[in-house]
């Protein structure tokens, strides 16, 4: 199953996962930037990058708006040749900051990993895997409980 699911997102925009996708992004854009989601949108990934179904396993839904950033237009002055508002590129991924925005909305769950779900012309959205550090379930962990004796 998951194999299946695999290939399906290696081309989303072929099949009918992009009818699928564009109806729920819809409602996604009503939402605020960072939601709690129960289920992660795609299971293979998340399960590939550590994520499992028990507590103290968080999956958030980060919305980062896409493209370059701007500066303010310079008002006062001699008006350069080049004015230097467009084109800068932010030093970090969007996917970085998408991850920091959830770190920041929860700041008692530590960030695992992330994925790309989907994106539109104005918006990408990320789902960031979140650990609960202090829950006894994930201390007990072989594969995430390090992260319970690096915040000790």
């Amino acid at each position: 199953m998951y194999r299946q699911m695999a290939k399906l997102w290696r081309r989303p925009k072929e099949d009918y996962l992009q009818n699928l996708m564009r109806k729920r992004v819809v409602r996604w854009r009503d939402q605020p930037t960072v939601v709690r989601i129960e289920k992660p949108t795609r299971i293979d990934r998340a399960r590939r990058l550590g994520y499992k179904d028990k507590k103290g396993f968080v999956i958030v839904r980060v919305r980062v708006r896409r493209g370059g950033s701007r500066k303010i237009r310079p008002k006062m002055g001699r008006s350069q040749k080049r004015m230097g508002v467009v084109k800068y590129t932010p030093s970090k991924s969007l996917r970085l900051i998408a991850e920091e925005r959830a770190a920041r909305k929860f700041p008692n769950l530590e960030v695992l990993n992330s994925y790309w779900v989907w994106e539109d012309g104005r918006s990408k959205w990320f789902e960031i895997i979140m650990v609960d550090p202090h829950s006894p379930s994930i201390r007990s962990d072989k594969a995430v409980g390090w992260m319970s004796k690096a915040r000790d």
